[in-house]
């Protein structure tokens, strides 16, 4: 286990948070993931992280899997200008990610602070979401209400609410 998939188990434990995790050969697509969501018994969503065209503006957006994505109207519904997807680096450097494995349990590192979430509003009907722990050959699973109500305000990130 890396030492940031250390870390996210870490913190997930110092907040008191109950999860399930499991591994699993790596999932890059949702259609992967959707195996291990019966395993879990949970919804993994599905992860974009986004920029300005400036790259001074970060965010990641969490939604349903099957939410159609349209990043004109994301950038509206959060009064930003115009969004983009965001190169690999730039999610590495902010969240400690590669590619298929981006994840709000990122936004535990300092290198994260800035990061803003876009977060789909019909998420919050879901009893039970699961992440990767910035690793995509892990999912973890967690209430809802712990996700909403306990780890977002303990990381501290700006979080907009849109509908997809």
């Amino acid at each position: 286990m890396s030492d940031t998939t250390r870390a996210v188990f870490d913190f997930l434990d110092a907040l008191g948070i109950r999860y399930r995790a499991v591994e699993h050969a790596p999932a890059f697509t949702m259609a992967d993931c959707a195996a291990v969501d019966g395993m879990l018994g949970a919804l993994t969503v599905k992860n974009i992280f986004l920029t300005t065209k400036n790259k001074k503006r970060c965010w990641l957006c969490i939604c349903r899997p099957d939410a159609r994505f349209h990043t004109a109207d994301i950038s509206k519904q959060v009064g930003s200008s115009r969004l983009s997807f965001a190169p690999e680096e730039m999610l590495f450097q902010r969240l400690r990610c590669h590619g298929g494995s981006a994840s709000p349990l990122g936004l535990i590192f300092p290198e994260a602070k800035g990061v803003a979430l876009i977060v789909d509003r019909a998420l919050r009907a879901e009893g039970t979401l699961a992440f990767h722990p910035c690793d995509n050959t892990r999912t973890v699973a967690m209430a809802g209400e712990d996700f909403f109500g306990v780890f977002l305000p303990k990381v501290g990130a700006e979080v907009r609410e849109v509908q997809f």
